[in-house]
């Protein structure tokens, strides 16, 4: 990962391999993060293509506050957002919020090959959307509370919280589906 910085860096200097790259590595687990925003898969890999774009024209400066992936699934949260704003769609996770569970499709089949993590999947796609975001950038990105904290634009406490609150939510709907949820 620490090979992130240096591609961009060679982007930024001419080499448009550098953002290929880039975009390779994180284009499947981008899509799905912000499909937990906007819970439509074929949006969320429009907003993904539209992050990427950002990222080639505008060329934003990376300052090494945070890590390269932490950075980089900041904007793409933000495109999301503000696509959101600007179909006046945004209702902040909302609990009253009726929300439709998306068909799995074959891209999200490919990247979660194993059973236990399409089953797990899917049962986070059940939860509240804060739930759902803080369970998948912590357990399908790897990311730790301070980047998932950034990246959600919220305290390290608040993520502590609403992890805690997520893996208890989670644990009820697996029990609910006959799973033994072990890491709670």
């Amino acid at each position: 990962m620490g090979n992130d910085e240096e591609r961009y860096r060679r982007f930024l200097d001419g080499d448009d391999n550098g953002l290929i790259e880039i975009i390779d590595e994180y284009h499947e687990g981008m899509s799905l993060y912000l499909n937990s925003i906007v819970n439509n898969i074929s949006l969320a890999e429009d907003i993904m293509q539209d992050t990427f774009v950002k990222l080639a024209l505008k060329k934003p400066a990376y300052k090494g506050k945070c890590s390269f992936k932490t950075w980089l699934f900041t904007i793409a949260r933000n495109c999301a957002i503000d696509h959101l704003r600007k179909e006046k769609k945004i209702s902040r996770l909302s609990l009253d919020e009726d929300l439709q569970i998306p068909i799995v499709t074959d891209t999200e089949k490919e990247f979660l090959k194993e059973e236990q993590k399409l089953e797990l999947y899917r049962a986070m796609k059940r939860l509240n959307p804060d739930y759902y975001q803080v369970l998948y950038l912590m357990y399908f990105e790897d990311l730790d509370t301070s980047d998932i904290a950034r990246i959600m634009h919220k305290a390290k406490r608040q993520v502590s919280d609403l992890v805690f609150r997520a893996r208890k939510s989670l644990k009820t709907e697996l029990e609910r589906k006959g799973f033994i949820y072990e890491k709670y």
